[in-house]
């Protein structure tokens, strides 16, 4: 089973935040390049989300799909996030480019408190995988 067959069996609310998450990691950040003030916010974004995405895929391939998954996110994103925090607090962050770094910054909050409780329940011993292949 693929990483898509696996996501494919979760919950519809899943799938829609995968498809947000999309979006506000990967999407949104694009948008942060036409700002000099923001465009290493930009590099910094896409370059966590692809380590991320490729690290996930990794250790699907390695684990499957198991509540661990998220921890790239952990390793990757949580830097990001502090680091978007610190560009907020400057004032010359033009209010568009400002808005987008919101919309990243907590779509990565967001999936930071799913990634580290999933990370927490799997180092406390939660490690039935979440989906399964089909019989035969």
């Amino acid at each position: 089973m693929t990483l898509t067959e696996a996501i494919a069996q979760q919950p519809i609310w899943l799938n829609w935040w995968l498809n947000w998450l999309l979006f506000g990691a990967f999407i949104a950040p694009v948008g942060l390049l036409i700002w000099r003030e923001t465009r290493v916010a930009a590099v910094a974004a896409l370059g966590a989300g692809v380590l991320s995405a490729l690290s996930v895929g990794w250790m699907y391939n390695q684990m499957g799909y198991v509540k661990l998954l998220g921890l790239p996110h952990i390793f990757f994103w949580t830097p990001l996030a502090g680091y978007l925090i610190v560009l907020l607090r400057k004032d010359d962050v033009p209010i568009w480019p400002r808005r987008i770094v919101y919309v990243v910054l907590g779509t990565v909050l967001i999936s930071l408190a799913f990634d580290y409780t999933d990370a927490l329940r799997y180092a406390l011993g939660d490690r039935v995988p979440l989906a399964m292949p089909p019989a035969g």
